[in-house]
């Protein structure tokens, strides 16, 4: 027979019980929607984190104070108020580095007309904006000579507009007053919403980090310099360099300890994606027992579906079928069994992932290497389970099948 012949035969047994074949699938098509869902799942999750720390910054290189000791007491990293505006100077000029922007961190109230606000005060440089991948919305930022002369401007977050412009008016040159120094507004930066920690990216006024030394802090030290490298495969490179760099800098000789830490989001983003592409494939398998499952109620049905037809076995043989055709048609049943549910599983699979993502609000994604993986494995739980009730059909002696009852 051949393989069309077969088919149309395996198609007209399966609809001649129409509920019973819709109910074996049932299991196929559970479990092919588990996984579709679960790994859209997983993968939304995957490229949610991947995309927080992406927006952290471009190639990030984050330097902090390091630890100090007195009196035998370490203070634990941040202790050590080392890090200066020179440093970032130095640090840019390494080959490596792209750019380098200071920050001057200060948690305080911000007033603006009868409106007042409590939020984070940022001292940048003009680089910041690339440093971190962020643009603005409306305005310009400042500029180098800005920075030079220290002078008092500011750009807002969309957050901080939000609380001290509550009428929906342009803030641009208004006026705010930062620990009693008056700012005039020149910017708001583009809404970035919230971090993977949670955290509110918009509740946040930058100003020159200069002004914020003189002005905020009165100190000559930063909190932290961002670097960026000048790709994704010179950090590492541009980290090392940084590292001997600031050693020569500070002065540090071993035994002595580093006065500073250097750290880079890659070694975070790799850690993130390998725990959920763990969890993915650990929902999946859990979701693929479903299929085994189903399978099992296949290899029944399947069962069933030959002691029903012995003596319909029995005729084709007596007419001269060899055990071969009889074998590849009731695996053909099952292979198609399986695959329909297969299918159905994977347009329930898709609907159910675009109802999470609608209802949770979860972001998702369905690879496509997972729907035909889906499909195919359905396949094989169809040829795997369905070989025996085949193999039995198959080797009925021809007299003994047409004499059952």
């Amino acid at each position: 027979m051949t393989l069309r012949a077969t088919l149309r035969l395996a198609l007209a047994a399966l609809v001649r019980n129409k509920a019973r074949s819709l109910l074996t699938m049932l299991g196929i098509v559970i479990g092919v929607a588990a996984v579709i869902v679960t790994v859209a799942i997983g993968a939304g999750a995957r490229i949610s984190v991947q995309s927080s720390i992406d927006s952290l910054g471009s190639n990030l290189i984050v330097v902090q104070p390091g630890s100090v000791t007195t009196s035998g007491a370490r203070s634990g990293f941040g202790g050590a108020s080392t890090l200066t505006p020179a440093d970032g100077m130095a640090i840019a000029s390494l080959p490596g580095v792209a750019s380098v922007s200071p920050v001057v961190t200060v948690r305080t109230q911000v007033v603006a007309g009868g409106n007042n606000w409590q939020t984070t005060v940022s001292g940048v440089a003009p680089t910041y904006t690339f440093v971190r991948l962020q643009s603005v919305a409306s305005g310009r930022f400042f500029s180098q000579n800005e920075v030079a002369s220290s002078a008092k401007v500011a750009v807002l977050g969309q957050t901080v507009v939000d609380q001290l412009f509550p009428n929906g008016g342009s803030p641009l040159g208004s006026t705010i007053i930062v620990k009693g120094a008056p700012f005039s507004v020149i910017g708001v930066m583009t809404p970035l919403g919230q971090s993977a920690m949670g955290q509110d990216q918009d509740d946040t006024v930058l100003i020159p980090y200069t002004s914020a030394m003189e002005r905020l802090t009165g100190e000559t030290t930063v909190n932290s310099l961002l670097v960026s490298a000048a790709s994704s495969d010179d950090v590492d490179l541009a980290q090392q360099e940084i590292t001997q760099l600031l050693e020569q800098r500070h002065r540090i000789v071993p035994p002595q300890g580093d006065d500073f830490q250097v750290r880079n989001l890659q070694s975070i983003a790799q850690a993130a994606s390998q725990t959920s592409a763990v969890m993915e494939f650990l929902l999946a398998g859990v979701a693929a027992v479903s299929l085994l499952v189903g399978g099992i109620g296949i290899m029944n049905i399947m069962m069933v579906s030959v002691t029903e037809r012995t003596r319909e076995i029995g005729l084709r043989m007596a007419v001269g079928a060899p055990g071969r055709t009889i074998l590849h048609q009731f695996l053909t049943e099952s292979i198609v069994l399986a695959t329909i549910g297969g299918f159905i599983g994977v347009a329930i699979g898709l609907a159910g992932t675009a109802l999470v993502a609608l209802l949770a609000r979860w972001p998702t994604a369905v690879p496509f290497q997972w729907v035909v993986a889906s499909v195919v494995f359905a396949a094989l739980v169809g040829i795997f389970f369905g070989y025996a009730p085949a193999r039995k059909a198959a080797s009925l002696h021809p007299i003994e099948a047409l004499r059952f009852e």
